[in-house]
């Protein structure tokens, strides 16, 4: 009976690739591979001789019903392989588990790397729950909606991916809808130039912005969304609204509206948007 095996790849360090993965890919009749040339240099270093085939994003749905009709027709088993981690998490794989489950073709899952995984082990977060968004938003409309999502979730910690080209930009308006909140910012993982920048997004960005290397490597996010939550119904609880902490830090400290927004912004996690509507109310309120 034919079977289909998802099979995770390394996501930098070829030493994680693990024995059982090397020896499933070398029995399979066919590999199913995001991109065959990127996959030819990985089954090359474990000498793997499998015929692969191309399937991505563009081909996904099509290609899931022909290969599902072959293993239908002939008792043949197929892996699915992605440039690096797990297949499925970010990258193609949903339609053809999808089809073969409805088909009644035995699916097995071969476990390893998994860049979602890898990330929340080393933030430093708890992970009792949590959630993976995928790549941020890169339209307008989109981010306004993605960030009340963020809002709205309850999990501990959240993972998303960038890309090194977008980085700095993505962080900056992380900030302007999130406040000054804690994250774990990961790239090059199980590289050899590996690095975690972890903090406050102004820490974190202002180590970014010195480091020469910050365009270069994919990019993993963690954001410690307890602690954001936490603080956000610890200040709630208080009873203060945002336009009476603008009025406290105006009043006690003997500073602008200006510079008040910004105190108020950073001091309580809360979106620079939010805040700055909040200054509004009050502008109205003396008008």
């Amino acid at each position: 009976m034919s079977k289909l095996y998802v099979v995770a790849t390394p996501i930098g360090n070829l030493n994680d690739f693990s024995p059982r993965a090397i020896e499933v890919l070398n029995e399979v009749d066919i590999i199913l591979a995001e991109d065959t040339r990127h996959s030819l240099r990985l089954l090359n270093s474990f000498d793997i001789k499998t015929k692969m085939t191309a399937y991505h994003k563009f081909n996904e749905k099509k290609k899931s019903f022909e290969i599902i009709d072959m293993m239908k027709e002939k008792d043949m088993n197929v892996a699915i392989i992605t440039d690096a981690g797990t297949p499925c998490i970010s990258d193609p794989g949903y339609e053809i588990v999808k089809e073969a489950h409805e088909n009644e073709i035995e699916v097995y899952g071969v476990p390893g790397c998994s860049a979602v995984i890898n990330s929340l082990s080393i933030a430093g977060f708890d992970t009792l729950s949590f959630s993976f968004l995928g790549f941020l938003p890169r339209e307008n409309k989109e981010t306004i909606e993605f960030y009340e999502r963020i809002k709205n979730n309850d999990t501990y910690s959240i993972v998303v991916y960038e890309s090194p080209k977008r980085i700095l930009k993505s962080l900056k308006t992380m900030q302007e809808f999130l406040g000054d909140i804690e994250i774990a910012v990961l790239t090059e993982m199980t590289k050899v130039h590996e690095k975690i920048f972890r903090g406050k997004i102004s820490k974190v960005l202002s180590e970014l912005n010195e480091d020469e290397n910050a365009e270069k490597g994919e990019y993993a996010i963690v954001i410690n969304n307890k602690d954001y939550h936490t603080e956000k119904e610890n200040d709630s609880n208080g009873a203060l609204t945002i336009e009476g902490k603008l009025i406290d830090e105006i009043v006690s400290n003997n500073v602008s509206m200006k510079d008040a927004i910004k105190i108020v912004t950073d001091k309580y996690h809360l979106s620079k948007s939010e805040v700055y509507d909040a200054s509004l109310k009050l502008k109205n309120m003396f008008e």
